[in-house]
């Protein structure tokens, strides 16, 4: 796609290439939503350091690179988030997962008409997120470090093989930023309930509803939280239980309130050097590209780069199929 960019929405639509042009709309779709949910975004925000899942107080600070998860209570190998996962990332050794009984929405018949999760997706280390446990109190706050757990060694195992695959694979041009981004939106996926790929149903319904319950404990914590506030009522009404007591709205916001701490978690092992594509770090014309370890700096430093988290995400598999 030839080089240039147009108006839309408000913002420009980067048109370089179709990961351009995604990317770009779901800036769009994220400032929307975080607009619509910066009024709960303290209450909702998540702090490491008051996270109770660790057998010792081990963080001090807000840095998830120091998360380990030989520390967590009851920590021990079978709870590792890439346990049971592949360690062959980009291999099509298992084949893509296009079928009916493992891509939500596909159609049963002849399996026609649905998508395919790509080789990356069917071994994304978040193994820690079906055993973790519900307890009420800090639940947004151990939420935070179960996720940013499965981002920090989701994150770590992309590199590992990564430049290895690349070594061996003269034409995957794809860049470490780019997997890792892919990876996030769909560990975003996964918190707010839009996962597409079902892979075992018996464990993808055991973690469905433990974040169920979890996101349960952090509505009734807000509620309590709010108990005194005159925004409660209105917190009520964005947050009300939905069919199925799914909690999708706060799922949404939850999210958007801590992706920046997220993002930190899974490119903790990204190189010095690593860019993502397309400037973002700041706004306008004036943004740059984040290049080192994948993040943005100075006063950017704590902006997301990527928003393939806003991008519906057969969309993105599909341009992943398209570029690798």
């Amino acid at each position: 796609m030839a080089a240039g960019r147009g108006g839309g929405g408000g913002e420009d639509i980067d048109k370089q290439s179709l990961k351009h042009v995604l990317d770009s709309i779901g800036k769009i779709v994220h400032d929307q939503v975080k607009n619509d949910a910066e009024k709960y975004k303290k209450a909702l925000t998540g702090q490491l350091s008051f996270a109770s899942i660790f057998v010792e107080e081990i963080v001090s600070t807000a840095d998830p690179c120091g998360l380990d998860y030989t520390k967590r209570l009851n920590g021990n190998n079978n709870r590792h988030p890439c346990d049971k996962r592949s360690p062959v990332r980009f291999s099509d050794e298992y084949g893509g997962q296009c079928t009916h009984n493992r891509i939500k929405d596909n159609e049963t018949v002849d399996n026609k008409c649905g998508a395919c999760a790509p080789y990356r997706r069917l071994h994304l280390c978040d193994y820690n997120l079906e055993k973790m446990g519900t307890t009420k109190s800090k639940a947004r706050h151990n939420l935070l470090a179960e996720v940013c757990l499965a981002a920090k060694y989701e994150g770590e195992s992309l590199k590992n093989y990564h430049a290895q695959y690349r070594a061996n694979n003269t034409d995957f041009k794809t860049n470490i930023c780019t997997e890792l981004a892919r990876s996030f939106a769909d560990i975003g996926d996964i918190i707010r309930g839009k996962d597409l790929y079902l892979g075992d149903k018996g464990e993808k319904k055991k973690l469905e509803e433990k974040l169920k319950q979890y996101f349960k404990n952090i509505y009734d914590n807000l509620m309590e939280d709010l108990k005194k506030d005159p925004t409660k009522n209105g917190a009520q009404t964005r947050y009300k239980k939905d069919d199925g007591d799914n909690f999708y709205q706060l799922r949404e916001d939850w999210w958007d309130a801590n992706r920046e701490t997220v993002w930190k978690a899974i490119t903790c092992e990204a190189g010095n050097d690593s860019k993502y594509f397309r400037g973002t770090c700041g706004s306008g014309k004036t943004a740059i590209q984040a290049k080192n370890k994948c993040r943005c700096e100075g006063a950017n430093a704590n902006q997301v780069p990527t928003y393939f988290d806003y991008v519906p995400q057969f969309l993105r598999w599909f341009e992943e199929w398209a570029e690798d």
